[in-house]
């Protein structure tokens, strides 16, 4: 618990403020608390969290909120593959709890810290409740406190823009992941205009993932930069 505990809190500490905003966005399109504090118990996923809200706040229907956090959260199954040959021998009940608590943050520090010695699966569990925990209690708070705060104060309302800038930054590693990018952006502007609600999301995103992989393979990138690109990917 105390070495889970130690190696939580940097998380925690980002996991505060982010917390605390969505809590107020989630509060201005009409969830309450409760509802709020229960769909981050629930899904514990924060970038489909804010998705799921912005979508809501545009009326957007509940099949496509599905199927865009869907597609959204589809790399948590590339982040739990990468985790589980660290698991061997763990029961399946312990398992689930840990994929429960499996999100980007988590996978990056637990991740490497398995490929040092001394760290285990009680260890990594520690780490991703503990920072369930405060995620959850962060959100209902910042909905708790969101009916004191007026609507667009103190830049709330960028939130979930700043956010996900901040993880396609991190994500731009070679000219194929700022190519993709690129697409992925011009698809989904293109698409907006010709397909009515959030839709175009998922299909925009599929069409970018996919000419991603068609240009890779036809243009490999050099081995050296394949290589170093592998490692952080696995």
């Amino acid at each position: 618990m105390r070495d889970g505990i130690r190696a939580a809190w940097p998380i925690c500490l980002g996991y505060v403020p982010i917390g605390l905003a969505f809590g107020v966005l989630a509060q201005k399109a009409g969830l309450t608390p409760l509802a709020v504090g229960v769909m981050s118990a629930l899904v514990f996923a924060g970038s489909s969290q804010f998705i799921a809200v912005a979508m809501l706040g545009a009326g957007a229907g509940t099949a496509s909120i599905v199927a865009t956090t869907f597609a959204v959260n589809l790399r948590h199954l590339l982040m739990s593959s990468a985790l589980s040959v660290f698991l061997g021998g763990v029961r399946k009940r312990w398992l689930a709890l840990f994929a429960y608590g499996v999100t980007d943050e988590s996978f990056a520090l637990n991740l490497a810290r398995f490929r040092e010695e001394g760290w285990d699966w009680r260890r990594a569990l520690t780490v991703n409740h503990v920072t369930n925990a405060v995620w959850v209690t962060s959100t209902a708070a910042g909905a708790l406190g969101g009916a004191l705060i007026p609507a667009h104060a103190f830049g709330i309302d960028y939130a979930l823009m700043g956010m996900f800038l901040c993880l396609l930054v991190y994500q731009l590693r070679e000219r194929i992941h700022v190519l993709t990018a690129l697409i992925a952006g011009a698809a989904a502007v293109a698409m907006s205009l010709m397909i009515p609600g959030n839709s175009y999301i998922v299909a925009a995103s599929v069409l970018a993932a996919t000419a991603g992989l068609f240009i890779r393979r036809r243009w490999p990138a050099p081995a050296s930069s394949t290589t170093g690109a592998g490692t952080g990917r696995r």
